[in-house]
């Protein structure tokens, strides 16, 4: 772990999540570790180190799932999920994290050491808020980890991490063995739940000054915890993330069902989701939530970072036929999961499904994630099947789509791409949690609790996954949700809802594994001659029965001999 950071040679980085006032640039030729001590601007520049290593919806883990592969062949998710995956080489590693984990630590250690504001009161609301936001960040990495390395020990028992509380030199001591599973996620709870107590539940002028601070001015208050922060973690996010991390230990890879994480999960989500106007909170532009500007404000997105202007992702997703390299391609099994517009799975005898118009009378999610022969993105329509100009479906370009479908969700329309090279930029933001993903949190963990109508704060799984179906176009009523009657039914329900609502948003794989799904399924592509659409096989998933845990970097495991292994690695 000694490779994971080089002292501190940082350019702290300008109003990334707000107080522009606090961070400047600075001089990376004159930096040293001593200067924490007495500039606030570098001081702060450490913490802001673990804001910009937040995980967001643009990962593309799902090229390593069932639902996508890329037309990437050097891709390391590829790679992974056709056999490569080992110890020694691990895509999709948290390892990482453990970075702006000491980074935070050795912020908190130095936080009274430095003059935020030359105003006592003022200076200890700094120092409070600061602490709060570094200890929130430090619970966040460590979560990360788990998620990534949590498992089975090679005896059987169900090991957690490492967890770093404080700042440890290069030459420090690392040899450090892991927790047990259920004793990591306590220490990840007791950092949030000290973060709650220091950090307002929104950084708003209006909002009612918390009993821990009214003795202080309200005026300084206001100023450090005021809507100028808005961007950075408050209570509201710290809560999210416990409900997440509840539902994460709950699953059957891990605690299945024992403890009482399932209704820890529930009630965290249950609070937030109440705050807004339970089920009736659910916002309409939640289906949508990144394709135009005034996206950035909608009530969906729960935490996000600031807004800049690229076109990035759209030169790697768009089709051929827009200048794009068509990057991600959608499966045939994603394809397959979104229903009819009657509710009905296209497997139903009551769907109403017919083979040579697979594409008619679908779920309306259907056309707005993902560009199949003949849908549109902007203006343009898009072929992926012979006769159709460039966008025809070969594999040997290395440019065209591999399954006959393109990705389509998360890309703004109106970026262009011109055929000379220059680019039409429009706003993007990263979304880090939005509210889809908490009614889903609560869906599953209220069902896993007493089934589909069993009531957490005044809400049950059938009426949050009514209204979510309801959002996205499903044909009132919903029948085929009426016919759901039991448990294990709701289940299936509620994972292939969060399967189609979160699609590319970088669940998918984190769900499979902590579900103990079948990770070898095959991804299935289809293929339009002109007349009629056949079935291809278009790439295996080898993982084997391991790859429900993942591995510690081997590299880690031959350095330290306190540091165990999961099982199968």
């Amino acid at each position: 772990m000694k490779n994971l950071y080089k002292y501190f040679i940082l350019i702290a980085l300008v109003g990334v999540f707000g107080c522009e006032e606090l961070i400047e640039p600075v001089d990376e030729n004159v930096l040293d570790a001593d200067r924490l001590d007495f500039d606030p601007a570098f001081a702060e520049g450490v913490l802001i180190n673990a804001y910009v290593g937040l995980i967001n919806q643009y990962q593309s883990t799902e090229v390593a799932t069932d639902d996508a592969v890329t037309n990437d062949i050097n891709s390391g998710f590829r790679q992974m999920a056709v056999g490569q995956w080992a110890a020694q080489f691990n895509p999709v590693s948290r390892w990482d994290k453990y970075e702006p984990i000491f980074y935070v630590n050795r912020f908190i250690s130095t936080i009274e050491n430095v003059q935020w504001k030359r105003d006592p009161e003022t200076n200890e609301l700094f120092e409070l808020r600061l602490r709060g936001e570094a200890l929130a960040m430090r619970a966040v990495h460590h979560m990360y980890v788990l998620q990534g390395h949590a498992g089975e020990s090679q005896s059987g028992e169900l090991l957690g991490i490492p967890y770093y509380t404080e700042f440890i030199d290069p030459a420090g001591d690392f040899n450090v063995p892991r927790l047990s599973f259920e004793e990591s996620v306590a220490k990840i709870n007791v950092d949030f739940e000290e973060a709650l107590s220091l950090l307002p539940m929104d950084y708003d002028n209006a909002a009612d000054i918390p009993a821990r601070y009214e003795s202080y001015d309200p005026e300084a208050y206001r100023f450090v915890f005021g809507d100028n922060n808005r961007l950075r973690i408050s209570g509201r996010i710290i809560k999210a993330y416990q409900a997440k991390l509840a539902l994460l230990a709950a699953s059957p890879a891990f605690m299945n069902g024992q403890g009482d994480y399932y209704q820890r999960a529930a009630n965290l989500a249950a609070e937030l989701i109440n705050d807004i106007g339970g089920v009736a909170g659910l916002d309409p532009g939640g289906v949508a939530f990144y394709d135009e500007n005034s996206d950035r404000d909608l009530a969906e997105v729960l935490w996000r970072n600031s807004v800049g202007t690229s076109a990035w992702f759209e030169e790697n997703q768009f089709p051929p036929s827009l200048n794009g390299d068509g990057r991600i391609n959608p499966s045939q099994n994603l394809v397959d999961a979104f229903p009819m517009l009657n509710g009905y799975p296209i497997a139903d005898p009551n769907s109403g499904y017919d083979a040579n118009n697979p594409y008619e009378e679908r779920d309306p999610r259907l056309a707005q994630y993902i560009l199949y022969n003949g849908n549109t993105i902007g203006d343009n329509t898009i072929f992926t099947g012979a006769g159709a100009g460039i966008d025809q479906l070969d594999a040997i370009l290395g440019l065209s789509t591999r399954t006959g479908y393109y990705l389509k969700k998360l890309l703004r329309p109106d970026v262009v791409i011109n055929n000379d090279g220059s680019v039409t930029e429009q706003e993007h933001f990263n979304v880090f949690l939005r509210y889809t993903d908490l009614f889903l949190v609560l869906a599953e963990a209220a069902n896993e609790l007493g089934g589909p109508d069993f009531t957490v704060g005044g809400m049950t799984a059938r009426q949050i996954i009514s209204a979510i179906r309801q959002r996205a176009g499903i044909e009132q009523p919903d029948n085929y949700l009426q016919t759901i009657n039991d448990q294990a039914a709701m289940r299936e329900l509620i994972r292939n809802e969060r399967r189609l609502e979160l699609c590319f948003e970088g669940h998918r794989f984190w769900d499979m594994r902590r579900w103990k799904l079948n990770l070898d399924e095959g991804v299935d592509g289809i293929f339009f001659n002109g007349s009629q659409y056949t079935l291809l096989n278009v790439e295996p998933r080898q993982y084997g029965e391991r790859a429900i845990y993942g591995p510690i970097p081997q590299s880690e495991t031959v350095k330290f001999s306190a540091l165990e292994q999961n099982r199968g690695w």
